[in-house]
């Protein structure tokens, strides 16, 4: 569900990257004939080092390239340079071959947290996951969901009617949160977007923006007669009967970006796109 884009904060240079960075380079690619192809290039040209020995990851595809590279390298905060060898693209820098030493070096880098989610199922089962994008809960039969959402242990909607809803991270708000009419949120805000997804009642609820620190509990309604799952990227709980979410500031990931190219400015332009 999302190819494209965390709250964030401030972008600052590389200063973290070691001096020998330039030979401890890890080369990953999207699994197309393009990324693959330039993959190969890069490693003649600059040789490659396995995810564990690396200082530095070059992630070569589309978003959800950059998407997998993150969490293959979650933990370790491995700062992850993306080049567009794909179709959006919105979280990588242009592809070009040539200097690619001097561009790591000159990279500013955006320190992102990701949502954590823990979903209880029909089964009693628990299912936790991380998302560097969003959190979405959809129905899974023609019935239209019933979902009770509660923010910081107070019910502020009783009952949402809808296909779905979902919380984003800032960087995520420009993926599924906008083209669910979601609003764009810049890096740095602290607020997390609330969206729903195609809602029925209240009819005239367009969501809520909330502050980074919240905790989002969803609980449905009926689960038996209009069962939801919940997603995290890649982990999806079927049949829940409730959802956690909040913010994990315990985890960071570092996305690199041309000075010229920058995560903040292309959120910003994103919003003046007509």
């Amino acid at each position: 569900m999302s190819d494209a884009p965390l709250a964030a904060e401030a972008a600052a240079p590389t200063a973290s990257l070691p001096a020998d960075f330039a030979s401890r380079i890890c080369f990953l690619c999207a699994g197309t004939e393009k990324a693959r192809a330039a993959r190969g290039r890069f490693l003649s040209a600059y040789g490659g080092v396995e995810p564990e020995e690396a200082a530095v990851v070059v992630a070569l595809g589309g978003d959800g390239c950059m998407l997998e590279t993150q969490h293959r390298v979650l933990g370790r905060n491995l700062p992850v340079y993306g080049m567009n060898a794909g179709s959006v693209g919105f979280l990588m820098n242009e592809f070009r071959e040539e200097g690619l030493i001097e561009r790591l070096a000159v990279a500013q880098a955006a320190v992102l947290h990701p949502l954590r989610m823990h979903a209880w199922m029909a089964d009693g089962g628990c299912v936790e996951g991380l998302a560097i994008n969003e959190v979405s809960l959809l129905r899974e039969s023609r019935q239209v969901a019933k979902i009770r959402i509660t923010v910081d242990g107070k019910v502020r909607l009783a009952e949402l009617s809808c296909d779905g809803v979902l919380v984003s991270t800032p960087a995520g708000s420009t993926a599924y949160n906008l083209s669910a009419h979601g609003p764009i949120v810049p890096l740095g805000a602290n607020l997390l977007p609330l969206t729903p997804i195609s809602a029925f009642r209240p009819r005239r609820w367009r969501g809520a923006l909330l502050p980074g620190e919240a905790q989002v509990t969803f609980d449905i309604l009926e689960p038996e007669k209009r069962p939801v799952s919940a997603v995290a990227d890649y982990t999806e709980a079927r049949d829940v009967r409730r959802v956690e979410v909040h913010e994990d500031r315990t985890v960071r990931l570092t996305m690199l970006f041309d000075p010229d190219h920058g995560l903040s400015e292309r959120i910003i332009a994103e919003q003046f796109t007509v």
